[in-house]
């Protein structure tokens, strides 16, 4: 009992249709009996590069080995709010990968995206034969990095579906015109996904955005994206609104056969 406790106080279960042994989920902020982080990171910090305690995060990353009853450590990214994805195959070498999309078909190998504001979007295909990880924030969904990932998944993109997990939320996150002028100057349907409030600045639904790329790329079953990191403390790490952030996990994987 107190196990399923813990679990549900640490983890948010993708709320998508995936097929029979796909696994997605997010961690969150603070758990029950779980965390080592010290503020500003408490207390389930799972980014390595955020100035929290490396002995911590070292704690928090195996602790999540048993609250999510993962097959495997997780294949860790070097995130860089680039373009680049990285297929992983299993027997690969457990190296950190400079990237910012991960795919993988095979059961066991767990994909792990870091966010504290970023969209964590998650890739499957409805067979269950595929999925895929990816971080996009305002620059890599700009640069493509969904449309890098689709274009990874060796399933037709009509054969998968997408969840977007928390991320900065279209009421609370505002931005620049050099943002704006990303997107727009590629779509003009980018134009609705941006509301103006002080001059030279308007409110960004990223989630919007992302559907839009998706689209584009041909997936037309899109799940999540209603948590905003900005807005609830209690559960998020935020970085735009706390500074100094650290970072939760997005997972998936395809569960190994017994």
């Amino acid at each position: 009992m107190l196990d399923r406790q813990v679990r549900e106080s640490v983890l948010l279960r993708a709320d998508w249709p995936a097929p029979p042994g796909v696994v997605g989920l997010s961690t969150l902020r603070r758990g029950l009996q779980v965390g080592e982080s010290q503020p500003p990171f408490d207390s389930f910090n799972l980014g390595d590069r955020c100035g929290d305690d490396p002995a911590a995060v070292a704690h928090n990353r195996e602790a999540l080995g048993w609250v999510a009853e993962l097959p495997a450590a997780p294949r860790w990214l070097r995130q860089v709010h680039g373009d680049r994805v990285w297929r992983f195959c299993r027997g690969d070498a457990r190296a950190e990968i400079e990237a910012d999309a991960a795919v993988t078909a095979d059961p066991g190998e767990v994909l792990a995206i870091l966010t504290a504001d970023c969209l964590p979007i998650l890739l499957c295909a409805e067979d269950a034969s595929e999925v895929a990880g990816i971080h996009a924030g305002w620059r890599g969904l700009a640069a493509g990095i969904v449309e890098r990932g689709v274009e990874a998944m060796r399933a037709a993109p009509e054969r998968l579906m997408a969840w977007i997990g928390p991320a900065a939320g279209p009421q609370r996150y505002e931005v620049g015109a050099e943002v704006r002028e990303a997107f727009t100057a590629a779509s003009s349907e980018a134009e609705a996904a941006f509301a103006p409030t002080r001059p030279g600045h308007w409110l960004c639904d990223l989630p919007r955005l992302a559907r839009q790329r998706l689209a584009a790329a041909g997936v037309g079953r899109v799940y999540g994206g209603g948590h905003c990191t900005i807005s609830d403390p209690a559960r998020f790490y935020s970085h735009r609104r706390d500074g100094r952030s650290g970072r939760m996990a997005t997972l998936v994987w395809i569960q190994p056969h017994d």
